[in-house]
């Protein structure tokens, strides 16, 4: 899905996930951890290039990379952190159609200071628009294009699966108004969904 959008907080900013980044992410696919905390398969640089490309254009995601707010003036010197996607499934008419959120704080740096929450606050707040609960939670910046179509989605049709052994991610999505709907013993993760008029 292809935004121009730069979303800026305290602490990182949302950029669209380009060329310009797939050697880094590459580099944090590499690692086995990563890759199982993600449920990723292993991809060769070619393989990553492609697939940004093919993320760039489809539809049905949005990725954004998140960057620790440095430089404003120059995006390239602010050091990349992780990253943040938005899956569509199914058209916004359809009964079952839902908007599943991830996030990876790939650098051990940046993780346990707050990145994650903001950048979660702008990733939802830009692809819900003015639809609460996060219009009043955080502003975006002035001029931020609107989110391309079908977005923007109403936040009961927010969705996230997180591992039950992944207590921090767990707490984290707590804080912004999803509550446990389902547990998925089969694939040992909870379900998670916005609950209207939270936060």
């Amino acid at each position: 899905m292809i935004t121009g959008a730069i979303l800026r907080g305290q602490k990182v900013i949302l950029v669209p996930y380009e060329a310009e980044h797939v050697q880094q992410y590459h580099t944090w696919m590499s690692d086995p951890v990563l890759r199982q905390l993600t449920a990723s398969d292993p991809l060769t640089l070619d393989e990553e290039y492609d697939m940004q490309k093919k993320w760039q254009d489809d539809p049905d995601k949005l990725t954004f990379i998140i960057l620790a707010r440095g430089n404003d003036e120059d995006l390239s010197a602010n050091r990349m952190a992780g990253d943040i996607n938005l899956f569509l499934k199914g058209r916004p008419e359809d009964d079952d159609f839902e908007a599943e959120v991830e996030i990876m704080i790939a650098e051990l740096a940046y993780r346990r200071k707050g990145f994650a929450l903001e950048a979660l606050r702008l990733m939802l707040t830009y692809v819900t628009q003015a639809v609460p609960p996060f219009s009043s939670c955080t502003t975006l910046p002035l001029h931020t294009p609107p989110p391309p179509p079908p977005l923007p989605v109403h936040p009961s049709r927010l969705v996230v699966r997180i591992s039950q052994s992944n207590q921090p991610s767990i707490k984290l999505f707590l804080q912004l108004g999803f509550a446990v709907v389902r547990v998925v013993e089969v694939f040992d993760e909870v379900e998670m969904r916005m609950i209207e008029g939270d936060n």
